[in-house]
């Protein structure tokens, strides 16, 4: 089974918080097997969508409603499980999923005393453990951003 939703999170503009979807990452994180995907933009959504039609087993992809900025060219490649540091820095660090990245580089821009590293998870379960833990050493400060309830979301997997 392969479950593609749109509208998450609470980016769904005008159609209001009826329609703002908080729980469903842990729901799906919750599922044996499952694995969870949240791009952030246009190429790595059509690189997610090609790779889980050959993934075994059931997966979750979580696509917002907005347009959003492109993160990466056309040399990017998506690697199944692995995040991707899109700014290297020291002491703070920023693991961002689906369009909270675009809005993490803007942030960023602002924090130029701070210069954090940012991390995007598009692969949510399975999580780039060996990432984390590995920022986790070479940082005082792991701050996640998503569109989700931070219990069983993203910042629950990161703590986890």
């Amino acid at each position: 089974v392969k479950v593609c939703a749109t509208h998450a999170g609470i980016s769904v503009g005008e159609d209001g918080a009826s329609h703002q979807s908080v729980e469903d990452i842990a729901i799906m994180r919750s599922i044996p097997n499952m694995k969870v995907f949240q791009p952030c933009d246009a190429r790595e959504t059509e690189q997610i969508i090609k790779a889980v039609a050959d993934i075994e087993g059931p997966c979750y992809v979580r696509l917002g409603r907005l347009g959003v900025e492109d993160v990466y060219d056309d040399s990017y490649t998506w690697e199944y499980g692995k995040g991707q540091v899109l700014k290297k820095g020291s002491k703070v660090a920023i693991v961002a999923t689906g369009l909270m990245v675009q809005e993490s580089l803007k942030a960023i821009e602002q924090l130029k005393d701070i210069e954090p590293t940012l991390i995007n998870i598009s692969t949510i379960k399975p999580i780039d453990e060996e990432l984390i833990l590995e920022t986790a050493k070479t940082h005082d400060v792991i701050v996640t951003i998503e569109e989700h309830n931070v219990i069983g979301g993203l910042g629950g997997a990161v703590a986890e």
